[in-house]
């Protein structure tokens, strides 16, 4: 049983899902490979806000989609690091049932804001989840930017496509060396569309032959403190 924290399955005006209908089938398909618990973490962009107006939306598109979703679907939101964001409280966008944010490196330019904005989710008293730092400029020029992301004890989360290639050598190669060197904690899919899912079995097929029992605490939900409910406990038993 997978729990995947990082998914774009609810419509919500980003580049993700575009109807309920879209949102439903790869949570489906997400679960017919291996997934119990699938966060939709719909984007918080510097041009795409969470407005009051946004919010209410989304949430409605949620639970339309999670009446359907066959798994353990929960919401939270990515954000991209703003200046803005830094006068806002952060328990907003918190993964639902945990103390964590997910937040991304911007993918052009330096890791600086994403730095600023861990740090005032820490202040929060809520612990941030780093988005795929392997498939950003700042990293792939200087590695040691994630290794300086971990050391503060945020844990860094790797694409499972970028570990099946699916993003070019350099990011899969990137990706590889932070699982292997132990500097991420977390696989996700950032699954978006049907043809680019929210599957995690591949990468995790993959892991388990470069890294051995490792691999379980980077896909089971346990270093995000994510425990799957009875309800998607019985149902991933069912679907397997």
């Amino acid at each position: 049983m997978f729990v995947d924290c990082h998914s774009h399955v609810v419509p919500s005006g980003d580049d993700g899902a575009a109807t309920i209908d879209d949102g439903r089938a790869l949570c489906l398909s997400a679960a017919r490979h291996g997934t119990s618990v699938l966060f939709a973490t719909p984007h918080v962009w510097p041009h795409l806000p969470l407005t009051a107006d946004r919010e209410r939306a989304v949430r409605v598109a949620f639970e339309q989609v999670r009446a359907g979703a066959g798994l353990e679907l929960r919401l939270g939101f990515e954000l991209t690091p703003t200046r803005a964001l830094l006068a806002e409280d952060p328990h907003r966008y918190v993964l639902e049932g945990t103390d964590r944010v997910l937040l991304e490196v911007d993918f052009v330019g330096s890791a600086e804001l994403t730095f600023a904005l861990a740090e005032h989710v820490e202040r929060a008293g809520l612990r941030p989840v780093i988005a795929h730092p392997e498939r950003t400029e700042a990293v792939l020029d200087d590695p040691a930017v994630a290794d300086e992301l971990a050391a503060r004890g945020w844990a860094l989360q790797v694409n499972a496509s970028s570990l099946t290639g699916r993003h070019g050598p350099d990011i899969e190669e990137l990706g590889w060396s932070l699982v292997e060197g132990g500097v991420a904690a977390v696989v996700a899919s950032d699954g978006h569309r049907t043809t680019r899912p929210a599957h995690l079995d591949e990468a995790y097929r993959l892991a388990r032959e470069r890294i051995g029992e490792r691999t379980s605490s980077l896909f089971d939900g346990s270093a995000l403190g994510v425990t799957p409910s009875r309800t998607a406990v019985r149902a991933a038993s069912q679907g397997a």
